[in-house]
């Protein structure tokens, strides 16, 4: 099925994507890149971890064209995204899905990802990246930037010509200034806000595959601890910070019963809460380790995944507003404490 065959409305996000590409150039391009690759490597398919692989990579695929079944939108996936999945030998901590569903796992991830459902968030992390377009979004915000810098440029080689020279070194300057600017103030957002989708997605899809997605916060951080991100301005990925406490927002939606059918599940950029942001603590009777993201109950002491010390939060006897130490009054009710 062409592009244009489809409709333009992405189900994830109920929008049409920035696109300015040709969509078989696109798709022809990403393949051969794809199969060059396969073709040069040496592939697991067959061992017992590559057959894990397949296993999971096919029932994600399932739990995809039936969530899309469910709310009438099996066209976006349909003649469309040509699904295939390989493991390759390559102690690379990666993994990757190509526009179409061409889905590569290397080996070395399988050190951290080391069960089922760990496998199943990787891929489906990555299977949410290509459902959402975002290789096409990227490239199409690149291709725009490009063609602004090029009339930039050509407008000051015309500046220089007609004897303003002065004028059009000052323009190319300004246009290498943009170009930097486009690129922190830009194109990076655009990057964290993606992989902030695809979490979210992901994490959707395998639960849609009945996977138990609770552990997935404390998995991603045993992953962020091998490669540390909190500084996320000059970075295409969000601090993990965020990333695990959008992970925890999520299981609490899902936990509450939250309905994932009657409207887009990514309808806006997910951006967790303050108290999901807030070290640990999560209203209810749920909260979330600070060290390593596993989910324990309010009342605990300690973290049974990692064994971290939870903090003591005072909380006001009648109303149940947090306080602080010492405090005479709660600042909410009034109560004397």
């Amino acid at each position: 099925m062409a592009k244009d065959d489809r409709s333009s409305i992405n189900p994830f996000t109920g929008k049409s994507h920035f696109d300015m590409v040709n969509d078989d150039k696109f798709l022809q391009d990403s393949y051969n890149e794809y199969y060059g690759m396969i073709n040069q490597s040496q592939l697991l398919d067959n061992t017992q971890d590559g057959q894990i692989v397949r296993n999971v990579a096919v029932r994600l695929i399932h739990a995809v064209e039936e969530y899309l079944s469910k709310i009438g939108r099996l066209d976006y996936v349909e003649d469309y995204y040509d699904w295939d999945f390989h493991l390759v030998a390559d102690n690379t901590v990666n993994a990757f899905c190509m526009p179409g569903g061409k889905i590569v796992m290397f080996s070395g991830i399988l050190s951290l990802a080391n069960t089922e459902e760990k496998v199943a968030f990787i891929l489906g992390h990555e299977m949410a990246h290509a459902l959402l377009d975002h290789s096409r979004t990227r490239i199409s915000a690149q291709n725009a930037q490009n063609a602004l810098t090029s009339a930039a440029w050509i407008g000051s080689i015309a500046m220089d010509l007609v004897g303003l020279g002065g004028l059009g070194s000052l323009t190319r300057a300004a246009t290498n200034v943009a170009t930097v600017g486009s690129q922190f103030l830009l194109m990076n957002p655009w990057g964290r806000d993606q992989e902030l989708e695809a979490d979210r997605l992901g994490m959707l899809i395998i639960h849609w595959a009945g996977y138990d997605i609770s552990h997935i916060p404390s998995f991603w951080q045993s992953m962020a601890n091998q490669n540390s991100n909190e500084h996320d301005f000059f970075s295409t990925h969000p601090a993990d910070s965020k990333r695990i406490a959008a992970m925890n927002e999520l299981v609490h939606e899902i936990d509450n019963g939250a309905d994932f059918y009657s409207g887009p599940v990514l309808g806006e950029t997910p951006k967790p809460k303050d108290e999901f942001m807030d070290s640990h603590l999560v209203a209810g009777d749920v909260r979330f380790c600070q060290n390593c993201g596993a989910k324990a109950g309010v009342d605990d002491k300690f973290c049974t995944n990692c064994g971290a010390k939870f903090d003591v939060e005072l909380k006001c006897s009648k109303c149940g507003t947090s306080v602080n130490p010492g405090d005479a009054f709660c600042i909410n009710c009034g109560n004397k404490l």
